[in-house]
């Protein structure tokens, strides 16, 4: 704290300079935070003037210097002091000499700190919440871009049936629409500490306000109004700590969507398969020793984050299980690092999902190639109905199927067309139940999707009014 002069000549958190959003780091900043202190600071003795227990001179005196936050003069106060927050107080004084007496007056530190990170919180929240949105909106617009357009499905990384490439974006929209329910709903039911003292009982507001004709509760009303918070009803001497864990577990579960959605890019950019990739710049290097590679880089830094993001609510887990009675000071340190990094974490997923999402691009030469690769083994099943409606053995007919399956798949092994559609609309075992032409369209997979594509669509109708109630509201 000694050196106010940070460079990259020191360690500095990539959180620092590398991943977020200026605006997500300004709203974990330190001086920020000491701002945020300082509003609360003149709410309550704005307050407290109102019942006639400090002079409003001081309370415009505090008001004046509210945002002359001075971190270089705190920090040499706070190396003396050991207690960061005593520390802002005294440095808040000596800048007022009219109201700085009054500074704290009734308080616990805690009844400033934890008010101040739910304040933190939800302008970090709402940050999320804004990105989120446009982010799902990309999702969407993909969803209908390619709500018809077939693929090929994969099960156990197998070849499976096919679906369309809406249908499979529709999986991650529905999870991201998911996600956007429970991180607004905690922002919904975000709560400070309120005002209630050192173990949460009010003691020193009752024993101030004697006489005032208000009570603690009372003055915490008019309080929060002027910050904009509501309190929960009971506290310690800190806010409960389950809220804290409820948050970052929204935003865990915000990153497992947005991990599975990069994860899968990442597959498909495979060139074997090749069907998707993520915009790559013209002068973009892939590898420093293969100048060909067009690595998914963006993808790959997205899991990297999420799995980091994915560990810290078991952080605040213990945060919350291990705040012994009414408080204990172990989760103190490392919530300076687990809140901030969870948004920015979060932020920085958000904003690359949003680079991949809008730009993504679709082969549909590779996605067609695979089709006729693998779609007429699944195609099969359209086969062996129509041929059992027809009066076909399903058992005798599932055989001939197999017979000719394990054929064609010794056959692309050797790297050779699949034979499967050809052998089978020539066997005599078919042409028992149907024309080669109609044995033919059966085996055309690129018409076999079932309702992908309306439910696609539905997916989108249905999120994209769920996102406009929330605009109107």
């Amino acid at each position: 704290m000694s050196d106010e002069i940070f460079t990259h000549e020191q360690y500095l958190s990539p959180m620092t300079w590398r991943y977020g959003s200026a605006a997500m780091r300004a709203a974990w900043s330190e001086a920020g935070k000491r701002r945020t202190w300082r509003r609360i600071w003149v709410a309550l003795a704005t307050v407290q003037a109102e019942v006639g227990l400090v002079r409003a001179e001081q309370v415009d005196d505090l008001r004046a210097h509210q945002d002359d936050v001075d971190l270089a003069r705190a920090h040499a106060l706070e190396a003396e002091l050991k207690h960061d927050l005593m520390a802002e107080v005294h440095t808040y004084a000596e800048q007022c000499p009219v109201g700085g007496g009054i500074i704290h007056l009734g308080a616990t530190s805690m009844d400033v700190e934890d008010n101040a990170d739910a304040l933190r919180l939800a302008h970090a929240l709402d940050l999320v919440i804004g990105r989120l949105r446009r982010v799902l909106g990309g999702f969407l617009d993909q969803v209908e871009a390619w709500a018809d357009t077939p693929s090929m499905a994969f099960t156990h990384l197998q070849p499976a049936e096919p679906t369309t490439i809406g249908y499979r974006l529709a999986q991650h929209a529905q999870d991201l629409a998911t996600d956007l329910d429970d991180v607004e709903r905690m922002r919904a039911e975000l709560r400070g500490k309120g005002f209630k003292g050192a173990v949460g009982t009010s003691a020193s507001y009752e024993e101030l306000l004697h006489g005032t004709g208000i009570d603690s509760f009372e003055l915490e009303r008019r309080i929060l109004v002027q910050i904009g918070l509501e309190p929960f009803e009971v506290a310690t001497q800190t806010a409960p700590r389950k809220q804290e864990f409820r948050i970052l577990s929204a935003l865990a579960s915000l990153g497992q969507t947005l991990y599975k959605f990069a994860a899968d890019l990442r597959i498909l950019q495979s060139p074997p398969l090749g069907e998707w990739a993520e915009p790559f710049g013209a002068k973009q290097i892939g590898s420093s020793a293969m100048p060909f590679k067009r690595n998914p880089i963006n993808a790959e830094n997205m899991d990297s984050l999420a799995r980091l993001l994915a560990a810290l609510p078991r952080v605040a887990w213990d945060n919350a299980a291990h705040s012994y009675l009414e408080r204990t000071l172990d989760d103190s340190a490392n919530r300076r690092f687990v809140l901030p990094d969870a948004f920015l974490l979060a932020d920085e997923l958000l904003v690359r999902a949003e680079r991949l999402i809008t730009g993504l691009r679709v082969d549909e030469v590779a996605a067609q190639r695979l089709m006729r690769t693998y779609g007429p083994f699944a195609a099969t099943e359209r086969l062996l109905m129509e041929t059992a409606r027809r009066g076909a053995d399903r058992q005798v007919m599932h055989e001939v199927i197999r017979e000719h399956a394990m054929v064609a798949w010794a056959a692309l092994r050797t790297g050779a067309d699949n034979p499967l559609v050809e052998a089978l609309v020539v066997d005599p075992r078919v042409l028992a139940h149907a024309t080669t032409d109609e044995a033919r369209s059966w085996l055309d997979a690129s018409g076999y999707v079932g309702a992908a594509p309306a439910r696609a669509r539905r997916l989108v109708a249905t999120v994209r009014a769920r996102l406009a109630a929330g605009e109107a509201s």
